[in-house]
């Protein structure tokens, strides 16, 4: 075997859901197979409907972790503020998570049925538009998502037909915002993202018609809290690590204020852009951030 004197290590990343709910079928040509892709909106968060088991362990556990963060000394490594306005969300918290992801998705599927279907009754294709990084790191296809329409047809169409899923979901309520930098849409789409959460948020449309909804993001992050603690609890003198439940960064995107993870609360949930500790240095100095606190 000759030896070729060109070393390369490609960065790359494995798609591995894409090929898991695909269809046999033929190919395009010899080198080009087809395969479903599964997408993750951008910018969006809808309630979860199955994250770490059902809806008597998610409120078993939800329900022990308001125990031991009321009875457990955790001060030192649990923000106080974010203490007391988590506790009185956690009771039943996965029986409400659930129904709202559940009521999120028909919501979803109503809305693709009635702007997916043409005049004739015919199928409308989907128009993608993806992000500055494209996937994620579980292979999800990180995009924007909206009727696609012929030439003819965009010379006529209505702003409010041409808008994107991930748009419609926002201002429905069913869906918070989740703004992560680098992926970030243009500023005239930031504007709409942002005064769609807040019109929901203040009029307590979907999900937002209760004051014990936990953001989606934010259940995730109880879920992680519980095991910390637990783990906290079971062994003397563990502590619990801040980045294995809450990671992020949150900036108010109308002041440019950065504040550290725990204190993502000050910013209104409309106004929050998250930033991952290993882009925070970039971040500040691109967005020109300051600290808040």
């Amino acid at each position: 075997m000759a030896e070729i004197p060109i070393f390369w290590d490609p960065k790359g990343i494995e798609l591995n859901q894409l090929g898991k709910k695909s269809k046999s079928g033929d190919p395009a040509d010899g080198d080009t197979p087809y395969v479903r892709m599964p997408i993750r909106m951008l910018g969006i968060d809808t309630p979860e409907t199955s994250y770490l088991g059902g809806e008597n362990t998610a409120n078993n556990k939800l329900a022990e972790l308001k125990s031991l963060l009321e009875t457990g000394n955790y001060d030192a490594w649990i923000d106080s503020d974010l203490k007391a306005i988590l506790l009185p969300k956690l009771l039943n918290a996965g029986t409400l998570q659930i129904t709202q992801g559940l009521a999120a998705k028909d919501f979803f599927k109503q809305l693709m049925n009635q702007r997916l279907t043409k005049p004739n009754g015919n199928n409308r294709s989907l128009f993608v538009r993806s992000a500055d990084e494209h996937f994620d790191r579980y292979g999800r296809l990180l995009a924007y998502v909206a009727p696609s329409y012929t030439k003819t047809e965009l010379s006529s169409v209505t702003f409010d037909e041409r808008k994107t899923f991930n748009l419609l979901l926002l201002e429905s309520g069913w869906a918070s915002s989740i703004l992560i930098y680098p992926n970030l849409p243009k500023n005239s789409d930031l504007r709409l993202a942002r005064e769609g959460t807040k019109a929901a948020f203040e009029n307590g449309l979907g999900a937002w018609n209760t004051p014990k909804m936990l953001t989606a993001y934010e259940y995730r992050m109880c879920m992680k809290l519980y095991s910390q603690c637990k783990k906290a609890k079971a062994s003397e003198g563990f502590f619990i690590k801040e980045s294995s439940w809450v990671q992020r960064y949150c900036v108010d995107m109308t002041t440019l204020k950065i504040y550290n993870p725990q204190r993502y609360h000050k910013v209104k949930p409309y106004d929050r852009l998250f930033i991952w500790g290993d882009d925070i240095r970039k971040a500040v100095g691109e967005l020109n951030l300051q600290a808040a606190e």
